[in-house]
């Protein structure tokens, strides 16, 4: 069955983690795929906005999973958007706050991120690598917006704090998951990419055997399930190559690009 749509990882899968560029070879992968009646879906844990920056060449052309799925765009409207019960958001929050210094917290909304750090080197990150859209607050819980994740961040690993105490404390309540090396995510129970991807295949009238899907670390796994064709990249842990179908290189050698490159215009 031909391929109508395909979904891939961004930070660490098709780009650098924390980077605002794709390469100009992908965005004209992306706008041949689109001649031929195939969909590239960005999918991640990043904000909307700051995929719509990453892919901004291309930005009318594609789908977009973000958040890990708790909010799912297409032709400029939401096609989907799952909001987290307050009770958690405060539970999470009330549990990072002793953290604060050593990690950083970023929460998202449909319309952007609320934060409350004033680490500077933090806040451009998120200005300059990321091209976040966010506010600067006090106090997240005095505030009204709804709230769709929350997402932890450590410098070069959040994997062992992460793996050790957010995941275990929050995984019965919520989605909790490593989003890369740097990042734990915190969701509502049901968004997943996985489910993200189920939702846009519904949306759209086409089957799992009609998508293809790149990842490389575990917020990835339910949607390498939910396509039919799957790569993880050869950086992912033994683990996320297991949940996929195949292994291909990762982003320094360009892999999603060779995949598609060979295995949809035959190059």
């Amino acid at each position: 069955m031909a391929i109508r749509l395909i979904a891939s990882d961004v930070d660490g899968t098709l780009i650098q983690d924390s980077t605002p560029n794709l390469y100009p070879e992908m965005e004209e992968a992306i706008k041949r795929l689109k001649e031929r009646g195939i969909l590239f879906c960005a999918a991640s844990g990043r904000q909307y906005q700051s995929l719509e920056n990453v892919f901004r060449n291309v930005a009318d052309d594609i789908a977009y999973i973000a958040e890990n799925g708790a909010q799912i765009r297409y032709r400029h409207r939401n096609v989907s958007v799952t909001p987290m019960k307050r009770e958690d958001v405060e539970g999470i929050i009330k549990m990072l706050r002793p953290y604060y210094g050593e990690c950083e917290a970023v929460i998202s909304t449909p319309e952007g991120s609320l934060v409350e750090s004033r680490n500077q080197t933090f806040i451009d990150l998120l200005t300059y690598g990321y091209h976040n859209t966010f506010r600067r607050v006090k106090d997240v819980l005095e505030q009204e917006d709804e709230i769709i994740k929350i997402a932890v961040y450590h410098r070069d690993s959040i994997r062992e704090l992460g793996e050790s105490r957010f995941i275990p404390a929050w995984e019965k309540n919520v989605k909790a998951c490593m989003a890369g090396e740097e990042w734990v995510d915190f969701m509502d129970k049901s968004v997943d990419k996985g489910n993200g991807l189920k939702i846009l295949e519904d949306y759209l009238g086409i089957g799992r055997q009609e998508a293809m899907a790149f990842g490389d670390n575990d917020n990835d796994i339910g949607m390498m399930q939910a396509a039919g064709e799957s790569y993880a990249v050869d950086t992912a842990p033994e683990h996320v190559k297991k949940a996929a179908g195949a292994v291909c290189p990762g982003w320094r050698k360009k892999g999603v690009y060779q995949i598609i490159q060979a295995k949809i215009f035959g190059e």
